[in-house]
């Protein structure tokens, strides 16, 4: 999975308000009449929401597991991480965009208004406190967790990242135990240094994989010296590659 990154969350929030004629005409796949759980209640009051749901609904209709796996059980768990978000719409749009990435549909102002949401949500998460001391890895979509820049080095190897050649892609870690990595030169991790802070919120959970294969899970982080962002996966390959 590979989602556009900003540097600023509450720019691109202002870009899409108002972006999708779909967003605004289409409902979600269930009759909002009959809505009883929250994260029902709160995609029936979101035209986007409303109109992401009816896109993973349709995707999942297509939908073959890429390595054998019960079609109806990963469907079952992406809804799960959805319930579990309850009225969180940040964290809702997350498990909705993870859906459609695994069900290979994710049109890319779903990618944005995922973005948007829990970049606002990670900067409101850091203004809450000023001396954030580090905590354990999200492990539930749309959680945050603080943490801070423990290495920055190219994708392979330990060359750092400030003097590796731009094709040799990126890769961090973080004292949380947590990991970064991309094969381009990521403008986020480019400008920070090690030992800044940062928030990481947890943004996908892969759930079409090989039995115990946890590679892929992605997470959204903010520097909160630098001011980059990126979203990143914490390995080279999603679950199930090389």
């Amino acid at each position: 999975m590979r989602l556009h990154t900003c540097a600023s969350a509450l720019i691109v929030t202002t870009s899409i308000v108002g972006m999708s004629g779909l967003a605004r005409a289409v409902g979600p796949s269930f009759d909002c009449r009959k809505a009883r759980l929250p994260t029902e209640k709160a995609i029936c009051a979101d035209p986007q929401m409303s109109a992401i749901d009816a896109l993973v609904t349709k995707a999942y209709g297509g939908f073959e597991p890429a390595f054998g796996g019960d079609k109806r059980k990963i469907a079952r768990e992406l809804v799960a991480d959805r319930n579990a978000c309850k009225t969180d719409a940040s964290c809702i749009v997350s498990a909705q965009n993870n859906a459609l990435q695994t069900y290979g549909s994710a049109p890319s102002w779903v990618q944005d208004y995922n973005i948007a949401l829990i970049g606002k949500k990670a900067l409101e998460f850091a203004a809450r406190t000023p001396k954030p001391t580090d905590q354990p890895l999200p492990a539930s979509i749309g959680n945050c967790g603080f943490t801070h820049i423990k290495t920055l080095t190219a994708r392979l190897g330990d060359d750092p990242l400030e003097t590796a050649s731009p094709d040799a892609g990126s890769a961090a870690t973080f004292t949380n135990g947590g990991t970064a990595v991309s094969y381009d030169r990521e403008p986020g991790l480019a400008s920070s240094k090690v030992g800044d802070p940062v928030v990481m919120c947890l943004i996908a959970i892969p759930r079409d994989c090989p039995k115990d294969d946890l590679r892929g899970r992605v997470y959204y982080a903010v520097d909160l010296a630098a001011k980059g962002a990126w979203a990143l996966p914490d390995s080279q390959h999603m679950c199930g590659g090389a």
